[in-house]
């Protein structure tokens, strides 16, 4: 009992000579943050060890996000808790706005941290399912993660003002006027903005894509979608802004997103080849049947089609694997020459636009036709 009492009365009279003694005072409190900054580096040097030895990326992420921040926060805290003291404890000044700074501190800090986590998290969920998102899916990504930051540093300067003693609903009435009369100076910006809203959601394209549209002369390949406008570059090189509204009220295709490309082809044989035209048409269904590149299980159709003009008419209906351009090209060119081929092994030939006339010697009308003079022989 007489040593605990002992002790007391000792701890009591450090501090008495402590509180006499500004300057001591300052350096065990100096001396205190540093020793609190040293272990907490060691606690976040830990952490980081413990997120890099596991598989999943998603810790990694948590303890690089919030390292920073609470470095940052820890320094403030220390600056809050000297100011207090010097400025409350030492000189006796009490300040209305004592109350608030650690409050819109701590919550800066924290609105940071979230900041932090939102990009880490949008960088690690594109990185760990990178092969199986498009172009399309990582732009989604992107957008919500902008629009998700967006909001929480709305939220974050409204409770910030609403701390300081701002009325946020009177500010929010005044914006609800105020928004009116924008909207009606900001028309075209607000359907801008809301047309690359639908863009990012609905994804009729993405980054990459080659589009085009039937109502206006647009067509080239996507390379930026902004919250404004959509640049495309055409197939001359030229760049093209559109805004994003525009999208709203045309057609738009998108062939970058074609399951095959479609080969079909008329080709016309000569009447005095009718013989083979059977022989022919079947030749070339088999062909197409056995082509490597030939998707065999969409529509194949190789069929006489009708009595031309000039020729008798089978076309050609399938499907090439490949939505390559150029390679749709080579294929296309590679079974258009196998036709040929296959025509003049058969013994004909492609029809070309003729016209023959008949007429008797005896027939009356022939005296109306013009005479045609013989060549003059060499």
């Amino acid at each position: 009992m007489f040593a605990r009492e002992t002790a007391v009365l000792t701890q009591d009279r450090i501090f008495s000579w402590i509180q006499q003694n500004s300057w001591l005072e300052a350096l065990v409190f100096a001396s205190a943050a540093a020793v609190g900054y040293i272990v907490l580096i060691s606690v976040i040097r830990r952490l980081q060890h413990t997120s890099s030895a596991t598989r999943l990326g998603w810790d990694d992420v948590v303890v690089t996000a919030v390292r920073a921040p609470l470095q940052l926060g820890y320094w403030l805290a220390v600056l809050m808790i000297a100011w207090q003291w010097l400025v409350v404890v030492q000189f006796d000044i009490a300040t209305d706005w004592a109350d608030w700074i650690p409050q819109t501190t701590l919550l800066f800090v924290g609105a940071w941290t979230l900041h932090r986590l939102i990009i880490g998290f949008e960088a690690e969920l594109i990185r760990s399912k990178g092969a199986a998102l498009d172009s399309t899916a990582i732009a989604s990504i992107h957008a919500v993660a902008k629009l998700t930051r967006v909001i929480l540093w709305i939220l974050v300067i409204l409770t910030a003002l609403q701390g300081v003693g701002v009325s946020v609903s009177g500010l929010l009435a005044f914006g609800g006027i105020g928004g009116i009369a924008v909207g009606f100076a900001a028309k075209d910006l607000l359907s801008n903005f809301f047309g690359g809203m639908s863009i990012y959601l609905d994804r009729p394209f993405a980054p990459g894509d080659w589009i085009r549209s039937p109502d206006r002369e647009i067509e080239g390949t996507v390379e930026d979608i902004g919250w404004r406008l959509t640049r495309i570059r055409t197939f001359d090189q030229r760049p093209l802004y559109i805004p994003n509204s525009v999208f709203s009220q045309i057609s738009v295709e998108n062939p970058s997103r074609m399951r095959n490309r479609r080969i079909y082809e008329t080709i016309g044989l000569r009447y005095q080849d009718s013989a083979v035209v059977s022989d022919i048409v079947a030749r070339v269904h088999q062909m197409i049947l056995t082509h490597e590149e030939i998707d065999t299980t969409r529509t194949l159709i190789v069929n006489f089609n009708s009595f031309g003009p000039s020729s008798l008419d089978f076309f050609i209906y399938t499907f090439t694997k490949t939505t390559d351009w150029v390679t749709f090209h080579a294929i296309k060119q590679d079974i258009m020459l196998r036709v040929l081929k296959i025509i003049h092994e058969a013994g004909a030939d492609i029809a070309l636009p003729t016209q023959t006339l008949h007429w008797h010697q005896g027939d009356p009308s022939a005296e109306n036709l013009p005479s045609v003079a013989p060549e003059p022989s060499v």
